[in-house]
Formats: C-alpha cells, sequence, structure tokens
C-alpha cells in the first residue's frame, strides 16, 4: 500500500483552500513546543504490545528533527513495526537547520515544503541506541524523505491519504489545532497517542470521547518540557536556556490522550474517606457534592460529585462513571451548572458518581 502510494503521489487531490495552520501561525510561541525523546520514550513503553505489526504515522514531524521520527525509526525493529510515516508543515521552525541533510533529490531541505517519511523496513544496525547522526545517515542513505506536493498540513487532503495507510498516530500537534487532529484520527477510526493541554479535556470534541470512554488520559499528566525555536521570546516563569543555547519551556498541564489500552487504567482508586454533610457542601444549582481534592472522594457516597480535571489521570471506568462537568453551566450539552456553593464560584468540575459505593447508604 505505502508503495502504491508513493507511485501515485502526484496525482494525490490537493487542499487549496484555507488549511495553512492559521491558528497555529498567529500564536507560534504558544504552539510550538518539541516534545523531548525521553518524553515519548516514557509514554510509548505502556503500549509496547500495540505496536507489532502496525504502521505509526507522526503526522506534525519533521522526518530529521522530531523526537517522535527519531524514537520510532531506532526502534522501528524492536517494536516490530510494519511501517512508519511521518509528515512535516512547510512553516516549521526547526525544519532545514541542519544544512548537510538533503531530500531524496538531493535538495537541501527547505521550510518552503512540507516533507514525508516512509519507511516499510530499519536496517538492523539502527537500535535504540542508536545516535542521532546514525539515523541521519541511514535516512540520507535510504533517500527516504521527499518533498509532499503540499504544505504537510495533516488535514490536506494529501496528509490524509498517509493517515488512511496508517494504524496508529502518535505526534505532539500544535495545541490550537488539537482538537482538530483528535476529531479527524477519529473520524478515520485510528488508534493514537497524542500531546495536548489539560484545557482540552473539557472540548466539545474531546469531553464526550471521554465520557462515553473511547479515548483517556495516558501516564504522563502534568510538568514535561519542551524544546522551543530559537526565535522564542523568554518568559518569567518556566523558561530556561541550557549549555547548549537551546531554548526550553515547561507546562504544568500537559498530558498524553491515547485510546490504547493500558494497565493503569482498570486500577481501582484506594478510597478512605467517608461522606459527611459538613464537609462536602452541596452545589447552589445541582444536587451534588462539592470534593475539592481526588484524595477526598467519599467511599461511601453514591450520589453525583464534582471533582477537580485532575481526577482524570485516576479514572477508572470499571469504578466511576463520568456524568458531565460543571463550568459555565452554558458550552454545550454536558456542562451541566455552573459550580457556585453560597453564591462563591468554585474551580471547573468533572461530575462523577462512584459505582462501587462501600456501604452506600447515602443516597445522594
Amino acid at each position: 500500500m505505502i508503495d502504491k502510494l508513493l507511485e501515485s503521489e502526484r496525482q494525490a487531490k490537493q487542499n487549496t483552500g484555507n488549511a495553512i495552520l492559521n491558528k497555529a501561525k498567529s500564536a507560534k510561541d504558544n504552539d510550538e513546543f518539541y516534545t523531548t525523546y525521553e518524553t515519548v520514550e516514557n509514554e510509548v513503553a505502556h503500549y509496547v504490545s500495540e505496536f507489532k505489526g502496525k504502521t505509526v504515522l507522526c503526522n506534525c514531524d519533521d522526518p530529521f528533527e522530531s523526537s517522535f521520527s527519531k524514537y520510532f525509526i531506532k526502534n522501528f525493529n524492536t517494536l516490530g513495526l510494519k511501517g512508519l510515516i511521518c509528515t512535516s508543515y512547510c512553516a516549521s521552525r526547526v525544519l532545514g537547520t541542519d544544512s548537510s541533510l538533503v531530500d531524496m533529490q538531493g535538495e537541501p531541505l527547505s521550510n518552503d515544503n512540507g516533507y514525508v517519511l516512509v519507511l516499510s523496513k530499519v536496517s538492523e544496525t539502527i537500535t535504540p541506541t542508536s545516535t542521532d547522526k546514525e539515523v541521519h545517515e541511514f535516512l540520507q542513505s535510504q533517500k527516504s524523505v521527499r518533498k509532499l506536493i503540499g504544505d504537510g498540513d495533516f488535514r490536506s487532503d494529501e496528509c490524509i491519504e498517509y493517515l488512511k495507510l496508517a494504524d496508529i498516530v502518535v505526534t505532539n500537534p500544535p495545541f490550537s489545532l488539537f482538537r482538530e487532529l483528535i476529531s479527524l484520527v477519529t473520524e478515520y477510526e485510528k488508534q493514537f497517542l497524542v500531546i495536548g493541554n489539560q484545557n482540552a479535556i473539557t472540548y466539545k470534541e474531546i469531553f464526550p470521547l471521554i465520557q462515553e470512554n473511547k479515548a483517556w488520559i495516558g501516564y504522563q499528566f502534568g510538568d514535561m518540557a519542551f524544546r522551543v525555536p530559537d526565535d522564542s521570546e523568554p518568559r518569567e516563569t518556566r523558561f530556561w536556556i541550557d549549555a547548549t543555547g537551546q531554548k526550553w519551556r515547561s507546562l504544568g498541564n500537559a498530558m498524553w490522550l491515547t485510546n490504547m489500552d493500558m494497565n493503569r487504567r482498570h486500577e481501582r482508586l484506594e478510597l478512605t474517606k467517608f461522606y459527611d454533610a459538613e464537609a462536602y457542601p452541596r452545589y447552589d444549582e445541582y444536587d451534588a457534592i462539592e470534593v475539592s481534592k481526588v484524595a477526598n472522594i467519599p467511599q461511601d457516597y453514591k450520589g453525583v460529585m464534582g471533582v477537580p480535571i485532575t481526577f482524570l489521570n485516576k479514572y477508572n471506568p470499571e469504578q466511576f462513571e463520568i456524568i458531565g462537568e460543571a463550568n459555565h453551566g452554558s458550552d454545550n450539552s454536558f456542562d451541566l451548572f455552573k459550580p457556585t456553593i453560597n453564591g462563591k464560584l468554585k474551580f471547573k468540575r468533572i461530575l462523577i458518581r462512584n459505582k462501587l459505593p462501600m456501604g452506600a447508604m447515602i443516597n445522594g
């Protein structure tokens, strides 16, 4: 299938409309976060069995520079992959920064073009301990990186043709386009493992997937460090420059979202608290109690509870049911009410019910 696609690539339909990542360009300093190799390695380690015999697509990734590309090339044989496809967007601020790299036509890489890497095999000499230089040399020897006809926007017709060939999508899209990428991969019924911002959890495109157990939070949830482009503006917090001159930013609310099963999703959350009316006040507009910390979820309460969004990192669908959210009370069909108590607004809450309450003495 991959060979057939390469042969007919010049005839791929082009999306000549507005697919130029305008949102990402308009907020580039808040959108271009480049994932570390360790972040990819540490997360994928929990899903190794899912990758055997599969074709992986990294559709927001420079074939030479992306940590996703490097990881799956180095681990191609270890994971038992069938294929690897990586596509990059033409406006990447890291693409082409190494002037020694060329595409399969021998032309230097340029951010005027999108590029695609397609591999159906990797030399046994490339292993998880291979250096980046060895990976670059392998790619150059294989002449496996070519220009795309279009700009490399993952939403373009050309890139969607590559998506159709993939089994699993693993990437870190521009955060402003996270919901569009998830919508696309779910439309084509692909497995996925994607980095995003925790704020995306309550998007109308994302929350129903979590509520219906069609997607869930991965292992890494919270602090993540990212490389950022050289022209990124310094910030007062969560910004630094390392000894090599590389600029970095960290985010305290990053996450992985996936639909690949994992052990932690089936681990029972140990509950130690018991319901007490004074300790768990009710909301003004809805029959539910406020639980300010995940550790304080009462084990004997079977009614609706409002819990912090961090609960989703511990969510076991066999133990709990997600009812909706409490935010503005009007954002969408699952935003059920504004979380106020005695007129005081609380933080956004996830609404849950315990399926297995101990004692079940409280009717809620």
